[in-house]
């Protein structure tokens, strides 16, 4: 036990070095890029949200390059065909017969960039991919690698051009991470790094190296999944979710998929934080990223003005916390 003990502290301390590695590239960003690492250790995807230009498209090129993860990038448009991401089968003339040209899926992370920017029936295309690690042509199916998610970049949706999601592919996504403008010192840090000839596409030589790698990644991963859990903090859970559908201003509250979601998120951040079981704060911290997406508000509450998130803050303050 007290090697597994020491093999836990040394994957927490490169996990650390690589919010450090990724500080390089990208400025005040670590709850986004904490986010990301939660989501890498429970194994699910995610949602970053935020307006063009905040380093959502870096921040992810940063973590792969820092994780030494294979990354492809897709940029979603309203012309994207579903083969574009998954792959089409191509006639090969000389063998008289067809091959399957794998897609951009086939990677460790895949950048979907503006993922609301392409109609359903492109988004519906992933839904495999994301659920089942597997995508299936011509009745064969095809395993993605080891580790995959999609990390996905969405505009605001009252910004023109942009398409709402399907629910069942919102509730895919593990984490929906909200990237602000930076705050005015961090802007000047970004001027000052790029005056000094910071290229963006340029990671190596802004200094970011690789820190870990899929074999130390599946580690952690397996030991963030090994954290405990109690039973009074699973009822929390799941009292939780029960508020969010009891509430008289959500017309969607939070499913099953949506319990087991943040128990593996509190799991993940507990062990990131040095915990051998999961208390309620792990559980607090982790509501909001992980349920804001999941909830459809009534027609009536989004006309008052009334966010997914003061809706889930207020719950937290209402559902009595195990002691």
């Amino acid at each position: 036990m007290v090697g597994a003990a020491g093999d836990s502290g040394a994957l927490r301390a490169s996990l650390a070095q690589v919010r450090t590695e990724v500080g390089k590239a990208v400025v005040a960003q670590d709850g986004a890029v904490t986010g990301l690492i939660i989501a890498l250790l429970a194994r699910g995807h995610v949602l970053l949200e935020g307006v063009p230009g905040v380093a959502k498209t870096l921040l992810v090129r940063a973590l792969s390059h820092a994780l030494s993860l294979d990354t492809k990038r897709v940029q979603f448009t309203p012309d994207l065909m579903p083969g574009d991401v998954t792959g089409s089968l191509i006639y090969d003339a000389k063998a008289g017969e067809f091959e399957f040209r794998k897609g951009p899926v086939f990677t460790n992370i895949m950048l979907a960039d503006e993922i609301n920017r392409t109609p359903p029936k492109t988004q519906s295309a992933l839904l495999e991919a994301m659920e089942e690690r597997q995508v299936s042509v011509d009745g064969v199916s095809l395993p993605l690698p080891v580790p995959f998610i999609v990390a996905a970049t969405m505009n605001p949706i009252e910004y023109e051009g942009t398409y709402t999601l399907p629910e069942a592919q919102l509730d895919r996504f593990l984490l929906k991470l909200v990237l602000d403008i930076p705050e005015r010192d961090a802007e000047i840090e970004v001027l000052r790094r790029h005056a000094a000839g910071f290229n963006p596409r340029d990671l190596a030589g802004a200094g970011v190296t690789a820190v870990l790698g899929a074999d130390q990644l599946a580690a952690a991963q397996a030991a963030a999944a090994a954290v405990g859990v109690s039973d009074d903090v699973m009822a929390y859970v799941v009292d939780l979710a029960r508020a969010t559908r009891q509430s008289p201003s959500v017309k969607l509250g939070v499913s099953p998929r949506g319990t087991t979601a943040l128990l593996a998120s509190a799991k993940a951040w507990a062990w990131l934080s040095g915990y051998d079981s999961i208390t309620p704060d792990h559980v607090q911290a982790m509501v909001l990223p992980v349920w804001r997406h999941r909830i459809q508000l009534r027609p009536e509450a989004e006309l008052e003005g009334v966010s997914v998130d003061a809706i889930l803050r207020a719950i937290m303050q209402q559902v009595q916390v195990p002691i």
